[in-house]
């Protein structure tokens, strides 16, 4: 077996001040809309054993046998329907959300650097962690933006930084935020944007929140990751200050044959259309950045299907993005997770005696 590849650092420094960062790490995104972009995202992403925990052999069989020569091409059109001509949606907001979190810590007197990370495609979490450390980072938080844990994506996530410790000699002081799916501020940004939302369309009959599922056995395997999902749902519906019956939580982007959380997002849709439902609003309270699961799967496949049933409006609501108060909820989670490690920046020494002789001066003149 070949020795492990360690990142060459450089020359230790006695004395090295601490300096302090925040990864910022999402799911990642094909580079371009293209069949051979997305085949080289997907071999990446269903290749992770967080991701499908079927016996490892089998699997691979059938994504390189079968998965990747047929879904390469269907999914590079779906993405085509969203791109812009900036890129990919997930790595503009994502950028985006990095860039004003790190704008707001600044003003709060924070000296942190933030960055952005995927953990599939480009801007992968060793390259990122690696630039940090050439930047004589010496403390990181890793900041998944996925408010609910689930194994499938907060611990692959850490499970990359692991990773790029084994081959690191001088690991940083790491903290890692494994949730905050009933932060107060986070549950405020999403009510803050159903509201606003009604204000500009009005008010439908039923407001359905769609998360993405995952396979039932990880729920009968210890993930949290259902039970945090209801909690949103529950405290953003007493936020909101809705009855149950006006409220209906999903489960979307089912994969396989296998029995995922339920219920499935699409075919409730098509029931409540049925069922003389005539407009719903929908809301993804687990994707912090609009996407291909949001944008396509939702704006557009899920819409179809509940008009298509029988309903007249369906309204989508757009994620938390770049909304104010989702970069404020962020702030707050960086500030508690980073307590304890001095990241203010010390006033300018020279001002602060010339403001302490001013003072002096003005009291001895009274």
């Amino acid at each position: 077996m070949a020795p492990p590849q360690f990142f060459v650092e450089p020359p230790f420094a006695h004395g090295q001040k601490p300096h302090t960062a925040i990864l910022y790490c999402n799911l990642g995104t094909p580079d371009a809309p293209t069949a051979s972009a997305v085949r080289r995202y997907l071999a990446e992403f269903l290749s992770d054993h967080r991701v499908v925990e079927i016996p490892r052999l089998l699997w691979l069989l059938i994504l390189h046998g079968i998965i990747l020569r047929v879904r390469p091409a269907k999914s590079a059109a779906k993405y085509a329907s969203i791109w812009t001509a900036a890129g990919s949606p997930l790595r503009l907001w994502t950028e985006k959300q990095a860039l004003l979190l790190q704008g707001l810590l600044e003003q709060r007197g924070h000296q942190m650097q933030v960055r952005y990370a995927m953990r599939y495609g480009q801007n992968a979490i060793g390259a990122q962690l690696d630039a940090l450390k050439a930047d004589g980072v010496t403390r990181v938080l890793i900041l998944p933006a996925y408010p609910q844990y689930s194994a499938t994506t907060t611990a692959s996530v850490f499970d990359a930084v692991y990773a790029w410790g084994s081959r690191v000699r001088t690991v940083p002081e790491l903290r890692f935020v494994n949730h905050y799916h009933d932060h107060p501020l986070y549950i405020a940004a999403l009510a803050r944007s159903v509201q606003q939302h009604w204000a500009e369309h009005g008010r439908g009959e039923r407001l359905v929140m769609s998360f993405h599922g995952v396979p039932q056995r990880t729920l009968q395997l210890g993930d949290p990751y259902h039970c945090e999902c209801r909690k949103t749902a529950r405290l953003l519906t007493e936020h909101l200050g809705l009855p149950q019956e006006q409220v209906m939580v999903t489960f979307q982007s089912r994969l396989g044959r296998a029995k995922w959380l339920e219920p499935y997002t699409e075919p409730s849709l098509v029931a409540l259309a049925q069922a003389g439902v005539a407009r719903v609003d929908l809301i993804c309270p687990g994707f912090t950045s609009d996407c291909l699961e949001t944008l396509e799967e939702i704006s557009i496949e899920a819409r179809h299907a509940f008009l298509s049933a029988g309903g007249k409006e369906f309204h989508y609501i757009a994620c938390l993005n770049d909304q104010p108060a989702w970069i404020d909820a962020l702030g707050a989670i960086a500030e508690q997770h980073t307590g304890g490690w001095q990241t203010q920046v010390a006033p300018d020494t020279s001002e602060l005696a010339a403001s302490r002789a001013h003072a002096l001066a003005m009291g001895a003149d009274r």
